[in-house]
């Protein structure tokens, strides 16, 4: 019995060294996987990004007692700053994503298809306009993104390959904003710079510095303009400074709809009483929807994993990918087909989100074109035979967790294009100025198309 009980014992040492140095192997084999891995965004950015471990941060708020997310009324900027004009060059960054090379950052930014993830490009490049800023008006104030103007896909990725993700301060008078503009673009050769045939998107991003402490807006540092090309840079920015003040002025919260407006809305008010006239033989075709069935709406509480350098609130990129995703989804559960990115019109960033609270999304989609009733001004030529441009409105609101204060957090409109013909109805009058603000966001991209302005036959590149 005792030789039989040692015999064991000798076997369950051997077992359990086995083990150990196989666990051990898995644990050395995993750790070395997913040290290549992220959360999508890449190390550089990231490590820009979030500074502070997030339970580390958590108790120096609650050793301090105070809410970093409100204005504490003290004034924590410094006076003796050097706001004297810097260049644009001085801001320039520059990342190269190796999605050819690491087949393990490769997977966190693939969809199911094998494409790259729009969604995750959205949230680097916010990531990047923040490090970029920071290069302008060093640590000493509070930047957040304020707005993005248009986004449109210059030159569809039809392939993996590295990308070189790149930016700096284009447009900046000293005042408490700025103007950054982004490009993505398939990584050139060292030493070479990236293609015009090469550049995927170019977008721009719109950030404002505020003082930590009071939360109010403070000067910063004006951008020169030395070259050509910057030159031409900052114009273009105070040409989308000024485009932002006409658009707010033109709002349909401060402006009733024009006379062709009106009666557009009476033409399709008309049609849904043909609808539903039982005396009339028109019928409503299969393929015209009502906008309140396209509706698609989620929640998520906030989590600290996508804060931002500051610590308790999100950082707008990670909103950029909630909306543009939900927006995808609410167009291909409309077309019942897979859907084209076309472009992101401007879109502004209203109220923060904190962590912690709770993100509600509604996603609509308020225009379809060629429109279910055409006006006379309306171009046809731009129209593709089987296809359709669906314009999908994002609504975003924020709630703390007990669900008391509510505050809307931006308004983003997206451009698909789905491979069959369908249309979109509106039927209250709520509906209505959606669709007619839809419209005259479709009318403005067409009329850029025209100019050669979405196609980068006006922008310059951006260079170092």
């Amino acid at each position: 019995m005792e030789r039989r009980a040692s015999a064991l014992r000798k076997v369950a040492r051997h077992l359990t060294t086995k083990a150990k140095g196989s666990h051990t192997l898995q644990f050395r084999a995993f750790t070395a996987c997913t040290a290549r891995r992220t959360d999508g965004v890449f190390r550089a950015l990231t490590e820009n990004r979030v500074r502070t471990p997030w339970i580390e941060a958590l108790r120096k708020k609650q050793q301090e007692g105070e809410d970093p997310t409100k204005a504490s009324g003290k004034a924590k900027t410094p006076k003796d700053r050097d706001l004297s004009p810097k260049k644009m060059s001085d801001s320039y960054h520059r990342v190269v994503l190796p999605l050819a090379q690491d087949p393990w950052l490769l997977d966190t930014y693939l969809n199911s298809s094998g494409h790259i993830r729009f969604g995750t490009l959205l949230m680097d490049l916010d990531a990047l306009s923040g490090i970029i800023a920071y290069k302008h008006t060093g640590d000493g104030v509070t930047t957040v993104t304020a707005a993005c103007d248009r986004i449109t896909i210059q030159h569809p990725l039809t392939e993996i390959c590295d990308l070189e993700l790149s930016g700096k301060v284009t447009y900046a008078t000293g005042r408490s904003s700025m103007e950054i503009a982004l490009q993505v673009a398939k990584a050139p050769q060292p030493g070479q710079q990236s293609k015009p045939e090469d550049v995927m998107l170019t977008c721009q991003f719109t950030m404002v510095s505020l003082d930590p402490g009071t939360k109010k807006s403070v000067k910063i540092s004006p951008v020169l303009a030395e070259t050509e090309d910057e030159k031409r840079l900052f114009r273009q920015g105070e040409q989308n400074s000024q485009h932002r003040k006409q658009l707010t002025q033109r709002s349909l919260l401060k402006q009733t709809p024009d006379d062709e407006e009106s009666d557009l809305i009476h033409a399709l008010w008309q049609r849904q009483l043909q609808y539903h006239d039982p005396n009339d033989p028109l019928r409503k075709p299969h393929n015209v929807h009502f906008m309140d069935a396209t509706r698609l709406s989620t929640a998520n509480i906030m989590q600290p994993q996508y804060r931002n350098r500051h610590h308790f609130m999100i950082f707008g990129g990670f909103l950029l990918k909630q909306t543009f995703e939900l927006a995808f989804c609410c167009a291909a559960s409309f077309a019942h087909s897979r859907p084209t990115f076309v472009s992101l019109d401007p879109s502004t960033f209203q109220n923060p989100v904190p962590v912690g609270s709770v993100l509600y999304l509604t996603a609509t989609v308020v225009y379809t074109d060629p429109p279910l009733v055409s006006s006379a001004s309306d171009d046809a030529s731009l129209s593709i035979p089987g296809k359709t441009r669906v314009q999908v409105r994002v609504d975003s609101k924020v709630r703390n967790v007990e669900h008391g204060e509510t505050k809307p957090t931006g308004q983003f409109n997206y451009t698909f294009l789905v491979d069959s013909e369908i249309k979109v109805m509106p039927r209250t009058y709520t509906e209505f100025m959606m669709y007619t603000d839809a419209r005259r966001r479709a009318r403005g991209v067409l009329e850029s198309v025209k100019k050669g302005e979405v196609d980068g036959g006006d922008s310059a590149r951006i260079t170092e």
